[in-house]
């Protein structure tokens, strides 16, 4: 199977340095260098279109801008682009979920994708008036995504459940196509909802080896309920002609994280409930040292953003290796992102992308052809 590329749209706003936020922290200043306004990540999304990615992650929480709204607004400036909409099952009924997928893939052209996110740290689910706890919501999404399926196959819906209830729900369009649904998560509850639930399995950015034990682990889950699960991986990315720019990159970064916002977002994130979040924690330690974890694998980004926080550092060849090594072990999808988000997918899309064609892993999306290289791929955001 071909791999499939996805990129990433900043709704909590972009900058040449890393852009903190999620599980509970704030975003940090470096947010408001580039507003994330439609403007600009319509600029972001048409340069990923162009380049030959599938689709675009948004992300969902108080700290970024909604995922809905956004994508709907930026659907109407490109024409190709899927978006992977994050939400949350708590937040909305089943029925009206179900209803705004089937809206969206028809003022689309059918480009919707979602990824169900089943919540947030607690302090913030109560904000938004869920006081359930971590194993409730796993529960409550369990039923969500019953009903939602099942309204999606075209029937009447009486269900009533431990959370949710819904009589005579029914849909008076279909979805075409039914969105693919991405789902996440490292606790034993997510894995039985993703393998009873998810088209997609999505990890963050682990080494190779705890990559192969998750999808070992959810390929077995899947299979006792009679069902097949793709896989991808969420990475961030740094990929320049040589290894020693793309370092140097990853340095400069790093460069700008001072000790007392390295220390208070580590604190913060020490607090999730997270079990993913826990397992990324642990690949750094909170420490500046022993940051390759993996050859061309670096953690700095997880300490000072939550979630997902490791890149693919190096030149294009050897991102292009480590992505066939992961690719080996099962994943077929890539959702990756950089710093900033719109210079970043044209080094990754112009460098890696071709090579990744040449070795038969990956073709430009049906009906587009190859975009024109960029001379200077950032002169527009400038």
């Amino acid at each position: 199977m071909p791999l499939t590329f996805h990129w990433f749209l900043p709704t909590n706003g972009d900058s040449r340095h890393v852009v903190g936020g999620g599980h509970g922290t704030p975003v940090n200043e470096a947010g408001g260098d580039r507003p994330p306004t439609i403007a600009y990540l319509s600029q972001i999304a048409r340069a990923a279109e162009n380049l030959g990615f599938e689709g675009a992650l948004t992300p969902t929480g108080a700290w970024c801008e909604d995922a809905w709204l956004t994508t709907a607004m930026v659907s109407q400036q490109t024409e190709r682009l899927k978006f992977l909409v994050a939400f949350r099952p708590g937040f909305v009924s089943p029925t009206l979920a179900a209803q705004m997928a089937s809206t969206f893939q028809r003022r689309t052209g059918g480009r919707l994708l979602l990824n169900v996110v089943t919540g947030g740290e607690s302090t913030e689910q109560r904000a938004y008036g869920d006081f359930l706890d971590k194993d409730a919501r796993y529960a409550r999404t369990g039923e969500f995504l019953d009903i939602v399926r099942r309204l999606w196959d075209g029937g009447s819906v009486d269900h009533r459940g431990s959370h949710l209830t819904v009589e005579g729900a029914r849909l008076t369009q279909l979805p075409d196509p039914v969105p693919q649904v991405y789902f996440g998560g490292s606790s034993p509850v997510a894995g039985e909802i993703a393998a009873r639930h998810s088209d997609v399995y999505l990890t963050w950015g682990e080494p190779p080896a705890q990559v192969a034990e998750k999808i070992a682990w959810i390929r077995g889950l899947a299979e006792k309920e009679n069902r097949t699960v793709r896989f991808g991986v969420r990475l961030h990315v740094i990929a320049r002609d040589t290894s020693e720019q793309a370092w140097a990159e990853a340095a400069r970064l790093l460069s700008a994280f001072d000790q007392e916002t390295v220390r208070s977002v580590q604190a913060g994130l020490a607090r999730s409930e997270s079990e993913g979040q826990r397992r990324m924690l642990a690949l750094h330690g909170g420490g500046r040292d022993g940051l390759e974890i993996h050859p061309n694998l670096w953690a700095g980004i997880g300490l000072v953003r939550g979630g997902a926080g490791t890149a693919l550092v190096g030149s294009h060849q050897e991102i292009a290796e480590r992505i066939e090594e992961y690719h080996r072990l099962g994943i077929d999808e890539f959702i990756l992102s950089g710093y900033p988000h719109l210079e970043e997918a044209y080094w990754f899309g112009e460098g890696v992308l071709p090579l990744l064609a040449a070795r038969g892993l990956w073709t430009r999306p049906r009906g587009q052809a190859p975009a024109a290289p960029a001379q200077v791929p950032f002169a527009a955001a400038s």
